[in-house]
């Protein structure tokens, strides 16, 4: 029989990830703040746990992928949080995208009880996590990989071992920015050519037959066209990670001043927002100052 695996947070990535986790045969434990949130998967045949310190006692892998680092804070150190109640020689995989340093708090926190721990955030979107496609960036001890290989295997296409706790929430977070400042690109590139009197699609036209092609702008030059943004990866959360970033490069010394700019256009955006955009809704800053 495979083992039990724990997962906490349903949102618009958990939720798929977990069902193909069952459909892969795998025992399956779900918690999530809002319980509605659990109830599919519970017919197609997840049990749900009443807290987080419940599931965790009763489960080989704990997945978490919650929002942000104070979400992972409660749920693991909360009251009823899990990391009290996991069992020495289980694993904790957090695919939730937070700063290397509280990664490798837990980290320290997991070997003080014998556990495994991997950062493990991923990337590929809401569609990737439907098809089991995802890219996993993983940080931590490669025999602890070994062992949740199966897991990961169940979810994703690839997966990269990328060096000790940390490491895994680094090129996450390095990786998001450059989706950020790729698609902030294509929204100032489409401002300047509307703006000019020429359409939007003879720049994508273009864009597809050349250099500057970039698989993330396929996914939203589409949004951008049609200036409609429902949530894929929602701004707020890359909004999010933008700043880790930011305090990422301040800690080393490392200046990022086209991050910084791009920051300061998603706050913007992000401030006026009266929805849960995409991240592509920063294209909303040029439509903002037409009107």
């Amino acid at each position: 029989m495979k083992p039990t695996v724990g997962f906490i947070g349903l949102g618009l990535m958990g939720h798929p990830m977990a069902r193909n986790l069952l459909k892969a045969g795998f025992p399956l434990i779900v918690w999530n703040r809002t319980p509605e949130r659990a109830e599919r998967l519970v017919q197609e045949g997840a049990k749900l746990a009443a807290t987080p310190r419940e599931l965790a006692a009763q489960v080989d892998f704990l997945m978490t992928v919650v929002s942000d680092p104070p979400a992972v804070e409660k749920v693991l150190w909360g009251a009823d949080g899990a990391l009290a109640a996991l069992r020495s020689g289980s694993v904790l995989i957090d695919s939730s995208t937070i700063s290397p340093d509280l990664a490798r708090r837990t980290a320290a926190a997991c070997r003080e009880k014998g556990v495994g721990y991997l950062d493990a955030p991923v990337t590929g979107g809401t569609w990737g996590a439907e098809k089991g496609e995802l890219v996993f960036m993983i940080g931590g001890q490669a025999e602890t990989l070994e062992k949740a290989r199966p897991v990961f295997e169940a979810m994703g296409k690839k997966f990269f071992h990328l060096g000790s706790n940390g490491a895994g929430q680094i090129v996450k977070l390095a990786m998001n920015l450059i989706l950020a400042l790729e698609v902030e690109a294509l929204a100032e590139a489409l401002a300047l050519v509307t703006h000019s009197g020429v359409q939007g699609e003879r720049l994508i036209e273009v864009l597809q037959a050349s250099m500057a092609r970039a698989a993330v702008l396929d996914v939203k030059a589409p949004l951008l066209l049609k200036n409609e943004y429902p949530p894929s990866f929602p701004l707020r959360l890359m909004h999010k990670d933008m700043r880790l970033a930011l305090e990422l490069a301040r800690q080393e010394g490392v200046t990022l001043p086209a991050a910084a700019a791009s920051y300061a256009t998603y706050s913007a955006v992000k401030d006026a927002a009266k929805d849960d955009p995409d991240y592509a809704a920063v294209a909303r800053y040029w439509t903002a100052k037409q009107s």
